[in-house]
């Protein structure tokens, strides 16, 4: 079970980069003002994938987007197993 893909929405670097990498994903947001090196592999799997990626201004504001109260680098919308 634990190879399967989380219902909706991801949000994390490490939780986004694992549906980049294990499950069908609609398209990742990341914030502006999340530091290179904790984005840069994703980047780089969307890339690769040819999933979109969509720019938040903040990381605040992509926490506030996600629903929860901290700041957030990355989420990713999962729309089923691969």
């Amino acid at each position: 079970m634990a190879d399967q893909c989380p219902p909706k929405r991801v949000v994390g670097a490490k939780q986004t980069l694992k549906a980049v990498l294990n499950c069908k994903v609609a398209q990742v947001y990341i914030a502006r003002d999340a530091e290179e090196h904790v984005v840069k592999k994703i980047k780089e799997a969307c890339e690769e994938k040819g999933i979109k990626i969509v720019y938040i201004d903040t990381m605040k504001e992509l926490g506030r987007i996600c629903g929860i109260d901290v700041g957030a680098a990355t989420a990713a919308d999962v729309i089923g197993e691969r």
